[in-house]
């Protein structure tokens, strides 16, 4: 007996959430530079939820916006100085739908 299974993209997953978007107040924020450090770089790919995005000036920035607040960039950014991190406030971030 077969079974048909279809593949589930993490993209499509994602936006089941729902986001209350604290308006001018990020929670994270990328600290200022002219050339990113390896840490800043390796966030463009690591983040799940793909907030961090290469400028048309070689600088790395964040759109909170999206954030599943997983704590990848507390791990890879925060210890090497690139990324303020702070919770969001009470109320705004990410809404799980399903748990």
């Amino acid at each position: 007996m077969a079974t048909t299974e279809t593949a589930v993209r993490v993209e499509d997953k994602l936006f089941q959430n729902r986001y209350l978007v604290d308006a001018g107040r990020a929670h994270i924020k990328v600290r200022p530079h002219t050339t990113p450090s390896a840490a800043l770089k390796a966030l463009l790919t690591t983040c799940p939820a793909k907030c961090y995005e290469m400028n048309d000036k070689g600088q790395v920035e964040i759109t909170a916006d999206g954030c599943v607040e997983c704590g990848t960039c507390r791990i890879i950014g925060e210890p090497s100085g690139d990324i303020e991190w702070n919770y969001p406030r009470g109320g705004y971030g990410v809404l799980f739908k399903f748990g």
